[in-house]
């Protein structure tokens, strides 16, 4: 009886491994899908802030309420500063996720349409999954490359058939957003190995908080302010929702089932804010929207079963 029972041990404590493992990879699934859902947000709630605010008072009041609530649960449960070693890796996310991004797309927003805002920045999962593999050495499989440049091309030939072909400067802001936006996604999906997700967001924050804050009272100074339901609304969801809550979840999500695979959830994204732009801003869509939607969707789907 005792070597049976030593010999079904060994099966049962592996069982419970798997199991264990399943359910942080669906977990961390989950948050990461939180996370794009909080995203695609973010480009219509910008459009919604912009009907009160300047953009340069938009970017610096964005991000200093950001900080102030990310400080003031920093404070609350003394968490520590952290390690010398990571304050680097903080300055990139703080630089492409804090102020870069928000700067880049909101300059975009002005002349560009959200839609069309969506789905260039489409893009970024391919870009993150890159930058991914260049800086913390992932080695996703040949049939995970191919279904995200599959899905890449669906939305580059979405996005060259929307602006008929021609690159504007609304383009090139956002090309730049997606370099920036995917190197600190990297950077703080690798520091969310070794530090809970929400504490990365939540100093680099901080860390911006010497720019952000004489940023914000110049602009504000500047440019004028028309208070409106819309512009507060938009102004809170991308300080509260988009820089902050959706970053935590975000980056807990890629810390557990990895960068590559969390970047291609976003794939996603564009399709979503398709989705806000017409129900929150009126705007209207093509008929290629709900064909790149299918194979965007189909991409996802090949993305999460290959295996890195």
């Amino acid at each position: 009886m005792r070597a049976q029972s030593s010999a079904t041990t060994p099966s049962r404590i592996a069982v419970g491994d798997a199991g264990t493992a399943a359910g942080g990879t669906s977990l961390g699934t989950l948050q990461a899908a939180l996370g794009v859902v909080a995203f695609s947000l973010t480009f219509p709630a910008t459009a919604w802030g912009l009907e009160g605010f300047g953009p340069w008072s938009l970017i610096a009041v964005r991000s200093l309420l950001a900080a102030v609530i990310a400080g003031g649960c920093l404070l609350a449960l003394r968490v520590p500063l952290p390690e010398r070693r990571h304050w680097s890796g903080l300055a990139v996310v703080a630089a492409g996720v804090v102020l870069g991004f928000p700067l880049l797309t909101t300059l975009a927003l002005q002349t560009s349409t959200t839609a069309h805002a969506a789905v260039v920045v489409g893009l970024l999962p391919l870009t993150t999954a890159l930058l991914s593999a260049l800086r913390v050495g992932s080695r996703p499989s040949r049939g995970f490359w191919i279904a995200a440049l599959a899905g890449a091309a669906a939305v580059a030939a979405f996005t060259v058939q929307q602006s008929g072909g021609a690159l504007t400067t609304a383009d090139a802001y956002l090309f730049a957003a997606l370099l920036v936006c995917a190197a600190g996604y990297t950077e703080g999906g690798r520091l969310a190995r070794v530090m809970p997700g929400w504490q990365v967001i939540g100093w680099a924050l901080v860390l911006c908080v010497p720019l952000t804050a004489p940023m914000a009272a110049v602009a504000l100074s500047f440019e004028p302010v028309h208070l409106t339901a819309h512009s507060v609304t938009g102004l809170l969801w991308v300080a509260v929702g988009s820089q902050f809550l959706g970053l935590v979840v975000w980056y807990r999500g890629m810390a557990a089932i990895g960068i590559p695979k969390a970047s291609q959830l976003q794939l996603a994204q564009p399709l979503l804010t398709l989705v806000w732009s017409v129900l929150l801003l009126g705007e209207h869509l093509t008929v290629a929207a709900p064909l790149t939607a299918a194979a965007v969707l189909v991409c996802i789907a090949a993305t999460q079963r290959a295996r890195g």
